[in-house]
């Protein structure tokens, strides 16, 4: 019996996304890995410009086991890692940035693949959104985040927007981009900013079962497009302590996965996982939470894919 012993030796090879084709020949391609190795929006602890290598390397154990879902993603959809894009350093870092995995994004859409984007920090989402909205309208934002991310950027003396990992979430519904109504915010447990999200307060969504929350964000976004951005920190630090805000009284990455698997089915067409510092969890477990979410996301898209089809 032919056995392919190469798909267990998680300690040999290129650390690509589980071992899957790195290239930026995206034709035929499903879901498209990027790696955004930024974090000159953080307000605290720099470190995730290291996320991306960091969760690609433990992508190699945490994303060779199939379970709890029925299949393997990688034999039933074309994944590829497109690579980093997104990084530069000095004044212009986040300008860059924003523009880069905005054209990038859009490059994936046309052909017609899914983004799926590793962080970084949360400044992210700025690119991804922008490109989503205009393909899809406003967008529905599932934010799984200790922080709500929705301060309102300050303006410059030269009349640019000063981003950073606080704000994505108020710039882009004031922009237009999120209808926030029918988007929801799981799991803060910091200070709030009204400006239209539901939120779902950290103690009050650990109160619910993890399928009574699902069934909660699902009544929300309803068949709305979804780009779901979730920041390793929504988690307790006992379960993600590598990362640059850490916040007590977060959920388990059991709870956090068995929402994310009952949220199947919905109309999701990008997502990203960001904040994971891993120099600051030696013990890898930041990194492989983050791969192991991370691929639940792509089964995600994966599903919303097939009943599109």
């Amino acid at each position: 019996m032919e056995y392919h012993v190469q798909e267990h030796l998680h300690y040999a090879g290129l650390a690509t996304w589980n071992h899957c084709e790195c290239t930026q020949d995206i034709d035929g391609a499903d879901i498209v890995v990027l790696g955004v190795p930024f974090d000159a929006g953080t307000t605290f602890r720099p470190g995730a410009r290291f996320g991306p290598c960091g969760v690609r390397d433990q992508s190699l154990i945490a994303c060779c086991f199939k379970y709890p879902w029925e299949y393997e993603i990688t034999k039933e959809a074309k994944v590829i890692d497109y690579g980093d894009v997104g990084y530069w350093v000095g004044a212009y870092a986040t300008d860059f940035m924003v523009k880069d995995t905005y054209e990038t994004v859009k490059k994936v859409m046309d052909a017609g693949a899914s983004p799926i984007i590793i962080g970084g920090d949360h400044t992210i989402p700025y690119g991804p959104v922008r490109a989503l909205s205009e393909r899809y309208g406003k967008l529905s934002l599932i934010h799984f985040d200790s922080h709500q991310d929705s301060t309102p950027s300050q303006t410059t003396p030269d009349g640019k927007k000063n981003l950073s990992h606080a704000n994505f979430a108020y710039d882009l519904q004031e922009e237009g981009c999120i209808d926030p109504a029918k988007s929801v915010q799981v799991f803060c447990r910091t200070e709030f900013t009204e400006c239209g999200y539901n939120i779902i307060r950290s103690m009050e969504a650990l109160d619910m079962t993890p399928y009574e929350l699902a069934d909660k964000i699902r009544g929300i976004v309803g068949d709305n497009p979804v780009y779901l951005t979730f920041d390793i920190d929504a988690l307790d630090p006992s379960a993600a302590p590598g990362t640059g805000t850490p916040v007590v009284g977060g959920p388990t990455t059991d709870f956090a996965r068995k929402v994310l698997i009952a949220l199947r089915g919905i109309n999701i067409v990008g997502a990203d996982m960001v904040e994971v510092l891993p120099d600051k969890d030696f013990s890898n477990i930041t990194c492989i939470a983050a791969a192991t979410l991370a691929q639940d996301l792509m089964y995600l898209l994966n599903e919303n894919r097939r009943n599109s089809r």
